[in-house]
C-alpha cells in the first residue's frame, strides 16, 4: 500500500505557496495524484435573509468569495502548472457553514490530506472546519504542517503517540507508508495504565505489529512530568530530533476539547513538527 491521491485545501491566495508547497511535496514523493480544492469562503456565515439584511451586500460577499476562488486557483495553477506532476484542481466557493461538505467530498477519496495547522496568530476561521471535515465526514488522515517547518514526506525519525485508543491505532496503520521508510519510528507510552491489556509490555503488540510491515520501531515509556501529554510528546520530539508526530485525533467530542481543551486541540496550536492525525 501507498498513498495514491493527496488532497489538499486552498482558502487564501497568500497561502498558496506554503500549503500547496507541502502538498506538492507529498504528492513527488509518493509519485501520487495530486486533488486541489481553491476554495473561495464567503465568511459572513449568513445562509439565509434576516429582516433589514440587504439583499445585495449578500449577494457581494458571495461575489467576493467567488472572485477569491478563482484568484487561489490562478495562483495554484502558475505553482502547479510548473511542476511535471499529475494534478487537478477545481475553484468553488461556499459560506463558512456548508464548507465541510465540498472539503469531505474529495477528502473521502484522497489517501492523504494536507493542511496547516488550523490555530494561530492570522489564521482563518474557515481552517478548523476544514479539517475537521477532511477527519470525520471525509475519514481521511491528514497531514497537519506548521508554518515553519519543513516537511519530510518520507521521514526518517517518526514519534508514535501510542496510548491503545481506536483512534491512534487508526492513525498509526494508514501513517504505514510513511513509516516503512523510517530509520526509526518511537512507540511512545506516557504513563501506561497498570491494569492495561500491555501492562507487562506497554506497546509491545504495535512494535509486533508494525514489524511485520517492515517497520523499524522502539518502545519509549514516559512518566506524565507535565499536566498535558500534547506537551510530553511536543517535547519528545523536538528533544528527538523528530520529523513527524503520529497520533490519534479527537479521543474526546470535539466540543469538549474547543471547550476543556485536550491533546489534539493543544497538538494542532502548537505542533513543532508536522502532525499526521486520523480519526
Amino acid at each position: 500500500m501507498t498513498y495514491q491521491t493527496v488532497f489538499t485545501v486552498l482558502t487564501e491566495a497568500e497561502s498558496v505557496r506554503p500549503v500547496l508547497g507541502h502538498a506538492m511535496k507529498a504528492a513527488e514523493a509518493y509519485d501520487a495524484h495530486l486533488d486541489v480544492l481553491c476554495l473561495g469562503v464567503d465568511r459572513s456565515n449568513l445562509g439565509y435573509f434576516y429582516e433589514g439584511a440587504s439583499a445585495v451586500a449578500l449577494q457581494e460577499s458571495i461575489d467576493r468569495a467567488r472572485l477569491d476562488a478563482g484568484e487561489i486557483e490562478a495562483a495554484a495553477e502558475a505553482e502547479l502548472s510548473k511542476s511535471g506532476l499529475r494534478y487537478s484542481s477545481d475553484a468553488e466557493f461556499a459560506q463558512l457553514a456548508d464548507l465541510g461538505r465540498h472539503v469531505a467530498q474529495r477528502a473521502r477519496f484522497a489517501d492523504i490530506v494536507v493542511l496547516p495547522l488550523p490555530y494561530g496568530k492570522g489564521k482563518g476561521g474557515e481552517l478548523e472546519p476544514v479539517l475537521e471535515a477532511a477527519l470525520f465526514e471525509g475519514q481521511a488522515p491528514v497531514l497537519a504542517v506548521p508554518d515553519e517547518a519543513e516537511l519530510h514526506p518520507k521521514p526518517k525519525r517518526v514519534v508514535l503517540g501510542w496510548n491503545e485508543s481506536a483512534e491512534s491505532l487508526r492513525a498509526i496503520r494508514k501513517s504505514i507508508p510513511l513509516l516503512r521508510g523510517a530509520d526509526v519510528c518511537q512507540i511512545v507510552v506516557v504513563d501506561p495504565p497498570q491494569h492495561g491489556r500491555d501492562r507487562s509490555d506497554p506497546g509491545g503488540s504495535l512494535a509486533q505489529y508494525l514489524s511485520r510491515h517492515g517497520v523499524k520501531t522502539e518502545i519509549e515509556v514516559l512518566a506524565k512530568s507535565m499536566p498535558k501529554v500534547s506537551d510530553i510528546l511536543k517535547r519528545h520530539a523536538a528533544d528527538v530530533g523528530a520529523d513527524m508526530l503520529v497520533m490519534g485525533a479527537y479521543g474526546h467530542s470535539r466540543f469538549r476539547e474547543a471547550i476543556l481543551g485536550g491533546a489534539t486541540r493543544a497538538m494542532l496550536e502548537e505542533a513543532p513538527v508536522p502532525v499526521f492525525m486520523a480519526h
